[in-house]
């Protein structure tokens, strides 16, 4: 393990190491990005979509005479029109599946009614404005609990007599009795109820597409605004029943995706049905409100924990049970065996000789939940859990919650580690990266000042989190999503003059792909930087851990045909020539070598007799395991008592993501993932009243921190490669936003402790502070 990146190619190459300067970057700051709201097509037409104010309903009647009458109006897609040609359902990415546009009945406010199809966006919204609905309200479920009653009412009778209940599924991980056994042994217990409420992707550009069917190639284009283009073709392709193959979909610049833009919403499929209707190139672009309504919705978990320990703190066992809200469908994007997603990863950084989880999936009258908002697959709900219940166990044994998990961690000669519930991490060193984490802010100084400062009544806490994140979503027999397995590809295709061109199966949505895969190949073969690879799909932390591997073995596939045409060159045995970055030298004549660029050249002009032209190479990575990136976050809090309001004063974050590809872009990466943990720990949540009415729906009421409110960030890191990854990368983009949260938590709690303050349940507002503060009548 070390703590810096020392580079093994020039600056002049660039490869891994160097803080390269994002190529993207230059577009985007003069204003040349290309989004969809930029994508005109000769006679394109313009979609809106009629929602539903209520929760729940039965659609009485549709009434679009009026707005037929409006000029500019060309068509109102109903149900009962896409119910006519089988189109009304569509499957889910979770294997469920979800309406189109409802025929009888809306199941959460904002659904789709109906679409009205216009030559401009204005009349389409004047048509949505004059379609008349006759609805007739129903009883509402908006609490999983309560959903879950043998009373409660059916909300899905579609699926059949046999599923006459709202409980999706359920899913376990690690031994039950053996956990029990060991809980009942425990000296210490400590048990706590957890929720993590819903929030949304808050993406700068909105979900949207243009559809552009070609009726006399029988073709289909569709560009769009996906994560997952080629899960979405395979959807619209069972939907539509168009050969896959005639369907092309095409990713510009996204504006921001973090999970919100894997799942297929039905404004896609409806736009694909308007052009197949009209002939025409049709566009669809939600507004800030239907985004934050109708969209798919991350977090939602509802966690009771349970922890075993023995009076000197070590950790025995731990229990979790959770409710997991999806909504009126589930349309996560979670791996088919895996509909938890990777929340068994919940017993973190720390050596548990018995842990059980198990989590139910249930059915309310809410929007699709279960995305995966900057995080693998529920590892944000399993770390927030984890960390807050050691923490809590920290205090009440009267121990120091550093020392605690320094005595608690998984040690490096104990990797690969197996965990209970059945994971195998592949590195670490946490003991390392939290004494850092504890250097660098000052630890013992602040326990000091935290003493003196509760001696005079002020209210400072320090908050501890130290997590292990899962990332690199594969291998393909364990993941796939509806039947697609999870590898991932790249094809790089050296030309003549040296040049690259590379072809990845991943969409960069501001992560620098273009400038850190050009580094890999830099770094494998010796290329400068200027070439940059672009990608088509991402999400779940897996570009470089899956992506970013098959380049390298692509890579080292063309370099081994580049080694036999440099020995025909220089007219040597293969096993006769030295590779550095950049050329090969005959060992030990160093004035005899040839250059990348040389051998690109000779590759179509001076090859071996017998050897094919070109150089060039295609790999499908499938990874043996998943990566196991980790860190340890410090937080420093100063609480008002007369508003509540809490500041974070300082935080530290020490992260270990393997060799790192650019450093440069990892800090960009980390500085935007502690502000999206810092947002919903102090700030954003949505909810609902109790007929099912988002009481967040604008910008207005979902709060969203500014560069003003954000923190300073102070980061540092440690290394410590990934021994099955070929570049020895384990992938960052996510864990910020893992490990940001509880930390605040912590630190918040840590400073109301002595006052009874056991745990708050984010976003911890200035008023939900100030009322805890009152009661315990300290305000």
């Amino acid at each position: 393990m070390t703590t810096e990146t020392e580079p093994r190619t020039s600056a002049a190459i660039g490869g891994m190491g160097h803080s390269v300067k994002r190529k993207e970057d230059p577009r985007f700051i003069r204003g040349a990005g290309e989004y969809i709201e930029d994508v005109v097509l000769p006679g394109m037409l313009w979609m809106d979509i009629v929602r539903t104010p209520y929760a729940h309903a039965t659609i009485k009647s549709i009434d679009a005479s009026e707005a037929l009458k409006i000029p500019g109006v060309l068509a109102v897609i109903t149900g009962a029109d896409l119910e006519k040609a089988g189109l009304h359902w569509m499957p889910t990415l979770a294997g469920d599946k979800q309406m189109v546009l409802p025929t009888t009945t809306v199941m959460y406010q904002a659904q789709e009614v109906a679409a009205v199809v216009a030559t401009n966006r204005y009349a389409a919204a004047d048509g949505v404005a004059a379609v008349f609905v006759d609805y007739e309200p129903l009883p509402v479920i908006v609490d999983p609990h309560k959903s879950l009653r043998p009373d409660a009412f059916v909300l899905r009778p579609d699926r059949g007599p046999d599923k006459a209940n709202n409980h999706i599924w359920h899913w376990e991980s690690g031994d039950k009795a053996a956990t029990d056994a060991a809980l009942a042994a425990a000296e210490v217990r400590v048990s706590e109820d957890i929720y993590i409420p819903r929030i949304h992707v808050a993406s700068i550009e909105t979900c949207g597409c243009v559809a552009d069917w070609d009726a006399v190639r029988g073709q289909l284009t569709l560009h769009m605004t996906s994560q997952a283009p080629h899960a979405i073709r395979t959807v619209l392709a069972l939907v539509s029943g168009l050969p896959e193959q005639n369907i092309r979909v095409k990713t510009h610049d996204i504006g921001g995706g973090f999970g919100g833009k894997v799942p297929v919403y039905p404004g896609y499929v409806l736009a694909v049905v308007a052009s197949l209707t009209v002939g025409k190139p049709v566009k669809w672009i939600e507004d800030r409100s239907e985004n934050l309504q109708a969209d798919s919705f991350a977090r939602d978990y509802h966690i009771h924990a349970e922890l075993g320990a023995t009076k000197a703190g070590k950790i025995t066992s731990l229990k979790v049970k959770t409710i997991a809200d999806h909504g009126y469908t589930d349309a996560a994007a979670d791996p088919s065996k895996f509909p938890a997603g990777l929340f068994n990863v919940i017993t973190g950084s720390y050596d548990f000789p018995n842990a059980f989880v198990e989590v139910d999936g249930v059915y309310t009258n809410k929007p699709p939940g279960g995305v995966a908002y900057r995080c693998s697959f529920r590892v944000t709900e399993a770390v927030h859990a984890i960390e807050q219940m050691v923490d809590i166990l920290a205090h009440d044994i009267g121990k120091d919650p550093a020392q605690l998990r320094m005595e608690n961690f998984i040690q490096p000669e104990q990797f690969p580690y197996k965990t209970p519930t059945g994971w195998e991490y592949d590195s670490g060193n946490y003991g390392v990266a939290l004494q850092k984490a504890m250097d660098m802010i000052g630890y013992a100084d602040l326990r000091k000042e935290q003493a003196e400062k509760r001696a005079r009544g002020e209210l400072m806490g320090i908050g501890i989190s130290s997590f292990t994140e899962i990332v690199g979503a594969g291998p393909s027999k364990d993941f796939d999503i509806i039947g697609i397995k999870m590898f991932d590809s790249c094809e790089i295709r050296v030309h003549p003059t040296g040049k690259v061109t590379a072809r990845i199966g991943v969409q960069s949505q501001g992560q620098g792909h273009e400038t850190t895969f050009a580094q890999i190949i830099a770094e494998e073969l010796g290329f400068d930087t200027d070439t940059a690879p672009y990608g088509l799909g991402t999400y779940a932390s897996r570009s470089t851990p899956v992506a970013g591997a098959a380049t390298a073995m692509a890579s080292r596939k063309i370099l081994d045909k580049a080694r036999k045409i440099a020995a025909h060159l220089l007219e040597c045995a293969e096993d006769d020539l030295d590779w550095e970055p950049g050329k090969f030298t005959v060992k030990g004549s160093p004035d005899r070598f040839k250059t990348i660029q040389e051998i690109s050249f000779a590759a179509y002009t001076n090859h071996p007799q017998g050897m094919e032209a070109g150089l060039e190479a295609v790999d499908y990575y499938d990874p043996p395991n998943l990566t196991f990136p980790f860190g340890s976050y410090i937080c420093v809090v100063d609480i008002d008592k007369t508003t509540g309001q809490v500041t974070v004063r300082r935080f530290v974050a020490v992260d270990d993501c393997g060799n790192i590809i650019n450093p440069m872009i990892v800090d960009g990466q980390i500085h935007g993932g502690l502000t999206m943990g810092f947002a919903p720990a102090l700030y954003e949540s949505i909810t609902y009243d109790e007929l099912g009415n988002n009481q967040a729906g604008t910008f207005m009421d979902y709060l969203l921190p500014t560069a003003v409110e954000t923190p300073r960030w102070e980061t540092g890191k440690t290394i410590t490669p990934s021994p099955h990854h070929p570049i020895g990368a384990k992938g960052v983009g996510e864990s910020a936003t893992v490990g940001a949260p509880p930390a605040i938590v912590n630190a918040v709690v840590d400073a109301m402790w002595h006052l009874g303050v056991r745990k708050i349940d984010i976003p911890m507002t200035p008023q939900k502070v100030w009322a805890i503060l009152h009661e315990k009548g300290v305000a």
